[in-house]
């Protein structure tokens, strides 16, 4: 969830601070002097299924550059639900990767990808879809559709309807997030097969709503996660822009998105890692842990962990910031690039 949000900022404002403006069929760019918005010829725009295609790739190559990193991230984070002191004290990066090497072997470090690569398609189209609607619907309720000079009613809009978008979009999507986790938290016993056998599993084992554990924390956190990366993100460029006017555009959009995912990420982690926990709850048979709701989760964590245990996993997730955002940006402009020489069909 968190990569989602600073993505989707990096890749709006990316590039010369372009903002796609869906009812006239044509980019924007906010001009930082007078904040005039200044439509660009149709030819340099993509459609929106184009549009949809291209950020799907980008983030499915991200994320399959980054499984490894994002794996650790899972496993750091629920080990303090069935393990001991002693075996939380000796948990790091290398010895955790090293067992993985061991006993699972390489190809490891990709399990639960693919859902996380079925996931991502679906949950940018949502997104994509829901945000143009809950944007519309706000700008009728506020009076804003020509009122384009006023930018904090213009950030209200993207700031909530991108929240209503994110929630929705989690929501519908949520499933294919809990048997992410649930296969990449696999170690030794395999239980769940693939992603099929795991939702038959756990539909059968836990009922439906065994699909959507944690989803309260989920959802808590898409409003500070969004709020966080779109206003660091957008403090840090506007700063940087002020003092060095003539740096690259895309140096600025991938350092700015990079300390914004930090900053969100530090911020929200301990919702994150409740949620995963949550996940987890009841998988393979095993006894339930936690059974006294989100907050109740905090405080057991708290007490038999500390607070270090809510940020426990946080170091491989900072790794794979910077890489994540690039590797999203470049290839989204690429796609880009290749999709809008392709010629339309009138």
């Amino acid at each position: 969830m968190q990569t989602e949000a600073r993505v989707g900022v990096v890749i709006e404002s990316g590039g010369g601070q372009r903002a796609l403006n869906s009812n006239h069929g044509s980019v924007a760019v906010d001009g930082a002097p007078a904040r005039k918005l200044v439509a660009l010829h149709q030819k340099s725009q993509i459609g929106t299924v184009s549009q949809l295609l291209a950020g799907g790739v980008a983030g499915a190559v991200s994320k399959t550059c980054t499984a490894p990193l994002a794996r650790l991230t899972i496993l750091f984070q629920v080990q303090g639900m069935h393990s001991d002191v002693v075996t939380l004290r000796k948990a790091s990066i290398w010895h955790e990767a090293s067992r993985i090497v061991r006993e699972e072997g390489f190809r490891a470090f990709w399990k639960g990808n693919l859902v996380t690569i079925a996931h991502r398609l679906p949950y940018s189209s949502i997104s994509f879809y829901a945000f143009e609607r809950y944007k519309n619907l706000l700008q009728f309720i506020l009076r804003t559709e020509s009122q384009r000079e006023n930018m904090s009613a213009d950030i209200f809009v993207r700031l909530v309807g991108g929240g209503l978008a994110g929630i929705t979009a989690a929501s519908v999507t949520y499933p294919l997030d809990l048997v992410r986790t649930r296969l990449a938290a696999q170690t030794n016993v395999i239980y769940y097969r693939g992603i099929w056998h795991a939702l038959h599993t756990i539909s059968k084992e836990e009922g439906v709503f065994g699909l959507y554990k944690g989803l309260g924390a989920s959802l808590l956190g898409v409003g500070p996660n969004l709020a966080i990366s779109f206003s660091v993100y957008d403090t840090l460029r506007s700063y940087w822009q002020s003092q060095r006017p003539d740096d690259s555009t895309v140096l600025v959009s991938l350092a700015c998105g990079s300390l914004s995912g930090i900053a969100s990420s530090t911020a929200t982690f301990p919702l994150d890692l409740v949620r995963r926990r949550m996940q987890l709850e009841g998988a393979g048979g095993r006894a339930r842990v936690y059974t006294t709701g989100l907050f109740g989760t905090f405080g057991c964590i708290i007490r038999n962990e500390g607070l270090r245990g809510l940020y426990r996993g946080i170091l491989p997730e900072y790794y794979k910031a910077v890489p994540s955002i690039g590797i999203v940006f470049m290839t989204y402009e690429k796609m880009k690039q290749i999709l809008s020489d392709i010629p339309a069909n009138d």
